[in-house]
């Protein structure tokens, strides 16, 4: 797992040299007929990718994103009405039949469907008009790291592509030595401060958001670790009711205009007595661990998990356990 998070860097540098006709030609049928609307189709840590990209999309295009539950296609047959939509289906393996299913009768309901998939050649990217190649090569960890912050890059430059947003598709070149820089960050403070923890919360906001999903899903998955992830806005909303003396938070606060509300929500917690901690850039206020900033604020995501999957390593062979054999787990769950 941490071998193939510290590939990101390079995975990404390679992904943006290849492709580039795929995701102007993409952007360009966008430009030219606008989409009412965005659905994304996927699970796990690719669903947990597509909420970082209807966060670009709603932010930066104004175009409302929902995720379609492949189930709503599967198992309930439901007659989907999706004239001049996008449909954007995600997935490392592209061989889960429920989205692949799924993908195919937005195609039939009037969608523009395209797939980011990394496996060349799967039953996904067969049922796809249009493919943006994730390009992170064969994933031999259970646990998706690699293969999730490809993700997250091919949304942004399909984004900087969709709405020529030169800063963006500027700072995405500059994105592999960011990545290159946060993968060398200490992680130690959070590996000392979750070790014997056995419930935590997770929180985020805006494009920030889709981490702390992914960054639950982590807990859960390699270090046996009960974490839930909420925004900081529905956290207020009854699940703080959980939250007691000494109770760990682990709250990811990227630069942004959801920034102020999250370190003030991190004061807050801490004033109650809760294990707050925080990451953000260096020098912000309150900041436990601090992972350098990215070349755009949209990106600072992709630095933050980065740093924090070689944390989840660490702390799973903190907590006695193997990260790369999860109980229970394979590498390719096939859902109907």
């Amino acid at each position: 797992m941490a071998e193939e998070a510290r590939s990101a860097p390079e995975i990404v540098a390679q992904q943006l040299t290849q492709d580039e006709p795929a995701y102007r030609a993409l952007a360009d049928r966008l430009r030219a007929a606008p989409p009412p609307s965005v659905v994304t189709i996927a699970r796990g840590s690719s669903d947990h990718a597509a909420a970082y990209l209807a966060y670009l999309v709603m932010t930066q295009l104004g175009c409302p994103v929902a995720s379609l539950p492949p189930s709503v296609v599967t198992l309930y047959r439901a007659p989907l009405r999706l004239p001049g939509a996008l449909a954007v289906a995600v997935s490392q393996s592209g061989q889960s039949p429920d989205v692949v299913s799924a993908l195919g009768a937005c195609g039939a309901a009037g969608a523009v469907t395209a797939a980011l998939v990394n496996q060349p050649g799967s039953p996904l990217e067969q049922a796809a008009a249009s493919t943006l190649p994730l390009r992170a090569g064969p994933e031999r960890s259970v646990a998706a790291t690699k293969s999730f912050i490809a993700s997250l890059s091919a949304m942004a430059r399909l984004v900087a592509c969709w709405r020529e947003d030169a800063a963006l598709g500027d700072a995405l070149r500059a994105l592999p030595d960011a990545l290159s820089a946060a993968a060398e960050v200490d992680v130690s403070p959070l590996v000392g401060a979750l070790a014997g923890e056995e419930r935590l919360l997770v929180l985020g906001r805006g494009p920030g958001f889709s981490i702390a999903l992914e960054t639950a899903l982590k807990f859960k998955e390699t270090c046996a670790l009960h974490a839930e992830a909420f925004t900081v806005a529905e956290v207020q909303h009854g699940p703080m009711a959980l939250i007691d003396e000494r109770f760990p938070l682990l709250i990811f606060a990227p630069r942004g205009p959801a920034q102020a509300g999250l370190v003030q929500v991190a004061e807050g917690f801490r004033g109650q007595g809760a294990k707050v901690i925080l990451v953000g850039p260096a020098g912000l206020p309150g900041v436990d661990l601090a992972v350098p900033g990215s070349p755009h604020e949209l990106l600072d995501p992709l630095c933050q998990i980065q740093a924090f999957y070689l944390a989840a390593a660490s702390l799973a062979e903190a907590r006695g356990l193997d990260p790369d054999a999860p109980r229970r787990l394979k590498k390719v769950t096939k859902t109907l």
